[in-house]
């Protein structure tokens, strides 16, 4: 137990200085072509952009997600710790595009990964949703956030409908986020919650396979980026 809470504290830690360590660079990418374009058109762009970054293309949060799934089959458990992503990341999308909190793609990669990496080991020796998971992954979804921004920036936003685009970005990514959390539930938490091996047979492979992923990402973009 002293082991786990020391695994934790430290990194937290370590999440906690990436973001106090975060230099602004420069101010977000102009998008000139949905200037005058009516709010109606830019909440559909900036909306569906939003759930294509998770559905089909960003198969790293993908498999975050599915991780969070994972550890309880309770769907209030679920659901804590979506809500806690979600919040997290919605702050720090708005405060990179503002330009206020911003990390290089260099730092912010790599610790994408090593989220979804802790998320799948601790699927693996956990059985129940601790209260420190909420902190932790309240903490991953800040640095998520900032791998958000660091696509939407590549896309821009019209500087007259900032807020309606961000929004709608986020909107778009939260309904892509529902839909794989609905997939993973109806598809391996509802049908097989009941039967005893559930663990051994669904969470235990699942897990494994997601850490195998994730750790070759980490080593990828530590590496190789």
């Amino acid at each position: 137990m002293f082991t786990e809470k020391l695994a934790y504290r430290r990194t937290a830690l370590l999440i906690t200085c990436l973001l106090f360590l975060t230099t602004p660079l420069l101010a977000h990418t102009i998008n000139y072509a949905m200037e005058k374009a009516p709010s109606g058109d830019v909440m559909w762009y900036y909306g569906r952009l939003g759930f294509r970054h998770i559905i089909p293309e960003g198969f790293d949060h993908i498999l975050f997600v599915m991780g969070l799934c994972l550890l309880s089959n309770k769907l209030k458990a679920i659901l804590w710790q979506a809500t806690a992503f979600t919040f997290a990341h919605s702050v720090t999308l708005a405060l990179s595009m503002k330009n206020i909190m911003v990390a290089p793609g260099e730092i912010v990669e790599p610790v994408i990964a090593l989220s979804i990496l802790f998320v799948a080991v601790e699927n693996l020796l956990l059985a129940e949703l601790k209260p420190w998971r909420i902190v932790l992954v309240f903490l991953f979804g800040l640095v998520h956030g900032m791998g958000f921004a660091s696509s939407l920036n590549e896309i821009g936003l019209p500087l007259n409908k900032f807020f309606t685009s961000i929004l709608s970005f986020n909107m778009g990514v939260e309904l892509g986020q529902v839909a794989v959390i609905a997939a993973v539930f109806g598809l391996f938490v509802l049908p097989f919650k009941k039967n005893a091996n559930y663990r051994r047979r669904v969470v235990y492979p699942l897990s494994v396979a997601i850490a195998a992923i994730s750790l070759y990402w980490t080593v990828e973009r530590v590496f190789f980026m």
